[in-house]
Parts: structure tokens; sequence; C-alpha cells
């Protein structure tokens, strides 16, 4: 079962919310928070995420966290990946999401509509994905917030765009366009069996913390890019026209449900090129 966040619903659904968050965003009260999460007074915040989520024992136990953002931005303890060079892997726990993107560079998202120079400032960079395809993954605060990369490759420089920090849950994308208001990230892939992919991190509500570990460097599929700090986040993956096919189980969810649970490393997709062979 998806879950349910109160928070967003009272950000987003109740007058004084959202003035408390306006406040909160003008006034940069999230410093406040991060060096509250940051400390060992937050250590009591982990047992009852541990509690609320279902924390598995063995990961419990794996060492003493000093503080709720050690917590979170914890690593894997296992990091198994799809290694067929075929198969696209999910570069995230997290719920998938997919959308096409329309010949004018626009796709649209829980009914708020985007365009790709909105969302990576780079109207040149966008005209490469005309006709392509969006992968939106969703991760929530169960999660682990650590991603990896999907394919071998090598990657160009970090673009940090500052912005606000909303909730990525769907009663706020309902609302917002939030992944072109929020702060996020972006990258370009050049991937050995998926051709030049854009990635893109966005922060969230309430402190949108992004670290990527490389750039301008050669990577290889599976190994870490980077991870999140403190709140769900979303990333989204670029692929140009005729690059990919999700595979058909997945594609049925989400024309019921809207999304669908993935796991980091899972396979979720071929090339196009191998699945026309087959047919």
């Amino acid at each position: 079962m998806k879950e349910s966040t109160w928070i967003a619903r009272i950000f987003y659904q109740t007058v004084i919310g959202r003035l408390l968050l306006r406040l909160i965003q003008i006034s940069h009260a999230e410093w406040l928070i991060i060096l509250f999460l940051s400390s060992p007074l937050s250590r009591p915040l982990v047992a009852l995420h541990i509690r609320r989520y279902g924390i598995p024992s063995a990961e419990r136990l794996q060492r003493p966290f000093h503080s709720y953002r050690e917590f979170f931005a914890r690593s894997r303890r296992d990091a198994d990946f799809d290694a067929a060079t075929d198969h696209l892997i999910s570069p995230c726990d997290g719920w998938l999401s997919a959308c096409p993107i329309q010949a004018d560079s626009s796709f649209a998202i829980k009914g708020s509509h985007y365009r790709l120079e909105d969302l990576l400032g780079d109207r040149k960079l966008a005209q490469n994905y005309h006709g392509g395809d969006c992968l939106i993954f969703r991760l929530c605060l169960s999660d682990y917030h650590r991603y990896c990369y999907i394919d071998d490759g090598y990657q160009g420089k970090h673009h940090y765009i500052q912005g606000v920090l909303h909730s990525v849950q769907p009663v706020a994308c309902e609302k917002y366009p939030v992944f072109v208001l929020n702060r996020r990230c972006w990258s370009l892939l050049t991937t050995e069996h998926f051709g030049p992919v854009v990635q893109t991190e966005v922060g969230a509500l309430l402190v949108g913390g992004i670290f990527n570990q490389m750039q301008n460097t050669r990577f290889c599929k599976g190994m870490e890019k980077g991870r999140f700090e403190l709140a769900g986040s979303t990333i989204t993956l670029l692929f140009e026209r005729g690059r990919i096919c999700l595979r058909e189980e997945l594609m049925r969810k989400m024309e019921t449900e809207g999304e669908v649970r993935v796991c980091q490393g899972m396979w979720i997709g071929d090339r196009m090129d191998t699945v026309e062979e087959r047919k």
C-alpha cells in the first residue's frame, strides 16, 4: 500500500498549512530543521521511523546512528542489480510512473504540465528529447535514499538549479508544477546501451539535500551515483525517442494504478532494438 503523508495534506489542503509552508519557504526556516536533524537530539526520531516503516532488525543493528540525518541517508546492505546489458534497471527504490514527451517538449504529471527547457534550463538539450520518454521515480520516507547508475557510460558535469522545496507527494503535484519549482540537479549520462540520458534529482519538502559523488568521469552499471538527505525526493530519467520499452506488466499496472512499486537495480525495461528483434 502506498504511504499517505498527513504532513503533505496539511500543507497543501488547508489554508493554515499553505500559509505556514509559504512562511517556511520565505524565511528559510529549513536550516533550523537541518541543525536539529543533524544533531544527537534527533536520535529518538530514528526509533520512531523504524517502528513506523517496519525497518528490518538486521538493518537496525547494522551500526549505531548518531542523528536522524545519518540514519536517513544510510547506505544499502546490498547492491544487487540486473546485469544484462539490454535490461534497463531502476536507479532507486520508489514509485515509478512514465509519460511520453510531446513534440513540443512538454509532458504532464498529476495534472501539471511541464516543458523540458523549464526542467533543465537548457533549450538546446531539451530539443533532443522531443517524442521521447520520461520516467519518474518518487522516493518515500521508507525507502533507501541512495541511487545508482542505470548503465555503463560517461557522465558530464552536474547542473544545480536553486529552487523552493515542495513535497513530491501527489497531493502537491496536483497543485504545483513541483519539478520545475523545486531545487534540483541534472546531469547528462552518455550510456552505452540506452543513448544519452538526462538524470535529474529533485529535492523535496522540507529539506532537499542532493549529494552526487562524481562528474566528468566514466561510470559502471549499479555503481552508486549519489544520495538524498532528510526528505522524500524524486528522480526523473529522460530518454530519446525509440530508445527504451518498459516491461508490459509494469505498463499495465501503471495504466490502472498510475504508479508501480520498484526497487533499485530491478529490471524495468529493455532497449527498444532488442524488443523489435524478438518480435
